[in-house]
């Protein structure tokens, strides 16, 4: 039972809650890159589909889950600056242009297929598809080079590590929303999407090997962290689940492939926070205990997150049920 008296003083039940809002952070971050991964995903491989009917099936896999999936996003910047407002305030701060280019980014891949779909006119619908394209290929590329500058203490917006970490994560999306859509879609347009998934599979693995290698070289603090058993098992994960994904495709079995994708994306995500911890901003040598707010909001938050998070997840577990299933189509392919 709760004392209130202590809530000032001690935190809840013993808990190293900072540590615990810090893999929070990272779980969040997890939620939104797999679950508005596939969404990105989705919008890129709308460039190499011409045929207006396929383009129309893409669009209705993920009509219903998009603007619901960014939420997570919404969390994430919430809860660092409610756990860590140092840390948001420096790293954001940091990377104004950036934050504010994968705003507008975020916006473009939000408006692009409403307006696509408000007239039938070709020159109409073949800028905003366009403007959708970039919009889903811009977001994930400037979300991993914000990543890398995070993890390495860069304030130069633009680095050789965030563009490879950036062609990572944009590689992981086109993963995941193969891996989605191969749920969603049936007949040859599913099939087609097998070849997309294992040339996206192998640009994620040689980016991720490069970034990896590239840490360990030139980052002598990284490097015993990358040498540790946690990352060192999420390294040897990475590669368990990406075979997974392969056998899953090759195998029409599209659940194990999906879950396989997930597994990608919160090792990806394990594999940074790893690297950070006990640091999270390295670039003023920023710890996870120093920079936590006091015990009493710490303790009030954590009891919030216990009753608001399963709401939230309870609410993705009924909207992703009522939109299960293969997508109707009028060939029924």
């Amino acid at each position: 039972m709760i004392n209130v008296e202590q809530l000032g003083t001690e935190p809840l039940f013993g808990l190293p809650l900072a540590d615990l809002w810090f893999i929070l952070l990272f779980v969040i971050l997890g939620m939104f890159l797999f679950l508005d991964g596939f969404d990105f995903g989705i919008g890129i491989l709308f460039a190499i589909h011409n045929d207006d009917a396929e383009k129309s099936r893409l669009l209705a896999a993920i009509t219903p889950f998009w603007d619901a999936n960014e939420v997570w996003l919404v969390v994430f910047g919430g809860s660092l600056f409610a756990a860590f407002p140092a840390v948001y305030a420096n790293l954001f701060s940091r990377h104004y242009p950036l934050m504010f280019a994968i705003l507008a980014a975020l916006g473009l891949r939000g408006l692009s297929p409403e307006m696509y779909e408000q007239r039938e006119d070709e020159r109409w619908q073949l800028w905003w598809g366009r403007a959708f394209v970039l919009g889903s290929l811009t977001t994930p590329f400037l979300l991993g080079i914000f990543l890398a500058n995070w993890l390495l203490g860069r304030t130069a917006i633009i680095t050789l590590p965030g563009i490879v970490v950036g062609l990572a994560v944009v590689a992981l999306t086109v993963v995941d929303g193969v891996a989605f859509l191969r749920l969603k879609l049936r007949g040859e347009l599913r099939d087609q999407l097998r070849t997309d998934g294992h040339r996206a599979l192998a640009a994620y693995l040689l980016t991720i090997m490069l970034i990896l290698g590239y840490v360990y070289f030139t980052d002598p603090a990284r490097r015993s962290a990358l040498r540790s058993p946690i990352v060192g098992s999420l390294v040897v994960l990475t590669f368990v689940f990406a075979g997974m994904y392969a056998g899953g495709m090759s195998q029409n079995r599209n659940h194990l492939a999906f879950g396989a994708a997930a597994g990608l994306v919160f090792s990806l995500v394990g594999v940074v926070a790893g690297l950070l911890f006990p640091t999270i901003d390295p670039r003023l040598g920023l710890t996870v205990e120093s920079a936590a707010v006091s015990i009493l909001p710490l303790n009030i938050m954590s009891i919030g997150a216990a009753l608001l998070l399963p709401l939230i997840y309870t609410y993705f577990g009924v909207l992703y049920s009522a939109f299960s299933g293969p997508i109707k189509s009028n060939n029924n392919q």
